[in-house]
């Protein structure tokens, strides 16, 4: 798969991530409850732990495996490949909220 391919899906793969922890956390109050915020706390790290890990592997999973494989233009293409459309996500979406 070319690196333009794989950037594109992994970037796809981040936005969905994304939309799907936030509309849980959108929601979260009315489908758990006022919950202990000792508890509470503890969740949303660990979310942000779990984030963390989901997002860094699609984002630089495949350049560290390219990289270590000796793929090092292949692994430097799509990391920048995947943070421009990153780049380019981010812009759209918040060009959509400046629009509401």
């Amino acid at each position: 798969m070319n690196n333009i391919k794989t950037a594109t899906i992994n970037s796809l793969g981040v936005l969905v991530y994304v939309a799907i922890v936030a509309t849980v956390m959108t929601h979260a109050e009315k489908s758990f409850g006022k919950e202990n915020p000792v508890i509470a706390g503890v969740g949303m790290l660990m979310l942000f732990t779990l984030s963390a890990a989901v997002v860094g592997s699609l984002i630089v999973g495949k350049p560290i495996m390219l990289y270590i494989d000796n793929k090092k233009k292949e692994a430097v293409g799509l990391l920048a490949w995947t943070l421009g459309f990153l780049a380019v996500i981010t812009i759209i979406v918040l060009f959509y909220l400046g629009l509401k």
